[in-house]
């Protein structure tokens, strides 16, 4: 088992595909892709590359911290009671155990993720 991992922008494998939870979908009708690349042993470090088309949902983190890069596309997130902030490709930041807030994919998103559980 190596101890470097490359994660691969563009996986040629089949991705899970999912749609919001009904209880999140603010709007549209937005699908998910995630290519899971690898995770710790215990499963509370995951990262790979997931991929939303436009729609709306909420962004609940409860415990999890989760750090993105986005590699195409355009989002705008809006914590609650804050500002909108709109990411696009090359852009990175953080969303924070606790974090709540609206998630719009404006353009279709590509990003890497790292999650800590």
């Amino acid at each position: 088992m190596s101890l470097l991992k490359t994660i691969d922008t563009a996986p040629t494998f089949a991705p899970r595909e999912s749609t919001p939870m009904p209880d999140r979908l603010i709007a549209g009708s937005p699908a998910f892709k995630t290519w899971a690349q690898d995770a710790a042993k215990d499963d509370t470090v995951k990262t790979g590359v997931w991929e939303a088309t436009p729609g709306e949902t909420r962004s609940i983190k409860g415990e999890t911290f989760e750090f993105c890069h986005i590699l195409s596309g355009v989002v705008e997130i809006t914590p609650d009671a804050g500002e909108p902030v709109v990411y696009r490709a090359g852009d990175s930041f953080v969303m924070k155990p606790g974090f709540t807030g609206v998630w719009k994919t404006i353009e279709t998103v590509r990003k890497i993720y790292v999650t800590i559980a």
